[in-house]
């Protein structure tokens, strides 16, 4: 390597380095800020930021898939002075930040393949609209301004801070997003950036968009090297092998697997590992414990794809640490930006594409949620319909919606979760016309090009047997299905 430009780079990262404390000083009052999403989150920062509440007022800080430790923002302010907090896809730990913080923690929706189109048109607060905080409301409606002017289609404007945990920079200056790509580089637009540097954080090789440079950041922080946060490995239970079980059947040699979060797309993950399939591919949102795996076990080598050959596309990583060991500098995996790994246009141009998420509960018209308990958030909708909708596009490809029949509350009660109907308040996360297969431990059916009583039906079939009568009984209320069609 030439030395002078090894010298150039090391000096921009001493000119840059400062302490967490240094760093978020150049938090205004009003200031929008984002933290990077999953591992990325940063902590140094985060508390750093906290310690200004006194002296800062209406701060929002947004981040996605929260993991511990609860943001110091939020610990550190009890009474929401300062800050208030925003996720793009609520975890276990945000459902708990928003019972303990009801009114600082919010739920942001959106599609996770946009948001790199987000970051890349997001107004700055010194655009146009922004320069005056006494907006002629009437003359830009009547001159059609807010047709073309982003604040008024996306509620936000540029962040004024990003800030986000990333590897050690290499030789050539640049800091690396580690397992956590997402749209980073796009929220690196932001008026501001800090890195906060963490030894534990792997290379992730691209792809694309994976790294940044030194001369784009505006401050560096080495933070104090907390292990990353792996997600615990819960044994599979047996309705779980059971639905992945029926999945199974319909993968062959050559298809290329994306798995979603949740224990049935890993079950199912671990049973392709063991068995006999030859020549798999993996392209994914989330990488898991699974797709290590299954290339271990050798089934998975992506020698069949028509893109990205010989590569695992994924854009985000949550798992064991032996996962993000395996992840470093791994030739085999490409880390990509969201906006490419969660492409319509992408996937389905890959064949025989077989895309495996779960839910939360299926109606009886196949309306698919997979995000909420009524008005409570419990997840987000993150890239699932992205996934749903490009592999069925995909020649040969197919969509396969996985939940158990039922679920048992804390008092011994089973409820089922195939429904006549949602609760108020129920996201739609996958509507009906889009779903494909649903599956339960029961069996797994083809919704597409049914009719609305042949859904139902095949719905019903596969719903825990306590509660069929009860199921059928309201469809014939709802004029849905008649025993006439076919006796269950």
């Amino acid at each position: 390597m030439n030395y002078n430009l090894k010298k150039d780079v090391w000096q921009q990262y001493k000119d840059k380095l400062c302490t967490a404390d240094e760093a978020v000083k150049c938090v205004k009052s009003g200031d929008w800020i984002t933290y990077a999403f999953f591992n990325g989150k940063p902590v140094a920062c985060d508390t750093a930021l906290s310690k200004r509440k006194g002296e800062l007022k209406d701060i929002q800080v947004y981040g996605a898939v929260t993991i511990p430790p609860i943001p110091a923002i939020l610990t550190n302010d009890p009474e929401g002075e300062t800050f208030t907090y925003g996720d793009f896809h609520f975890s276990l730990l945000t459902r708990i930040m928003k019972m303990q913080y009801p009114d600082r923690v919010s739920y942001c929706p959106l599609h996770f393949g946009e948001t790199d189109w987000q970051c890349e048109h997001l107004p700055s607060q010194h655009d146009k609209i922004f320069k005056s905080q006494e907006i002629d409301w009437q003359s830009i409606l009547s001159s059609g301004e807010y047709l073309n002017n982003d604040p008024f289609k996306t509620g936000i404007r540029l962040q004024d801070v990003h800030i986000m945990r990333v590897a050690p920079m290499d030789e050539n200056g640049y800091f690396n997003f580690g397992i956590s790509n997402a749209c980073m580089l796009g929220w690196c637009r932001a008026h501001k950036v800090i890195v906060e540097v963490n030894k534990n954080m792997p290379v992730a090789l691209g792809g694309t968009r994976e790294s940044i440079h030194v001369s784009q950041v505006d401050y560096v922080v080495e933070g104090d090297n907390e292990p990353l946060f792996e997600l615990p490995n819960i044994e599979a239970t047996e309705v779980e092998k059971q639905i992945a079980g029926h999945v199974f059947k319909y993968l062959h040699d050559g298809c290329c697997i994306q798995l979603g979060i949740g224990g049935m797309p890993n079950t199912l993950g671990h049973m392709i590992a063991q068995s006999d399939l030859k020549n798999l591919s993996g392209h994914t949102e989330m990488l898991v414990d699974a797709f290590m795996e299954m290339e271990l076990s050798g089934r998975l080598n992506n020698s069949k794809k028509d893109i990205d050959r010989w590569k695992t596309v994924y854009t985000f990583a949550l798992g064991s640490r032996k996962l993000y060991d395996w992840i470093h500098n791994n030739p085999s995996l490409a880390s990509y930006n969201v906006g490419y790994a969660n492409s319509f246009d992408v996937i389905k141009s890959i064949n025989d594409f077989t895309s495996i998420n779960s839910a939360i509960e299926v109606d009886i018209m196949g309306q698919v949620n997979a995000e909420s308990n009524g008005f409570q958030q419990i997840s987000g909708n993150g890239g699932m319909l992205d996934f749903v909708l490009g592999s069925f596009w995909s020649k040969g490809g197919k969509s396969f919606i996985c939940l158990p029949s039922t679920y048992t509350l804390p008092d011994g009660k089973m409820i089922s979760r195939i429904v006549p109907s949602f609760k108020p308040g129920t996201a739609v996360t996958i509507p009906r016309q889009t779903v494909q297969f649903v599956a339960t431990e029961y069996g797994c059916v083809n919704l597409k090009l049914c009719p609305m009583w042949m859904r139902t039906e095949k719905l019903i079939s596969i719903a825990h047997p306590d509660f069929r009568e009860d199921l059928i009984k309201a469809a014939q209320e709802n004029k849905i299905w008649t025993r006439t069609n076919k006796i269950l």
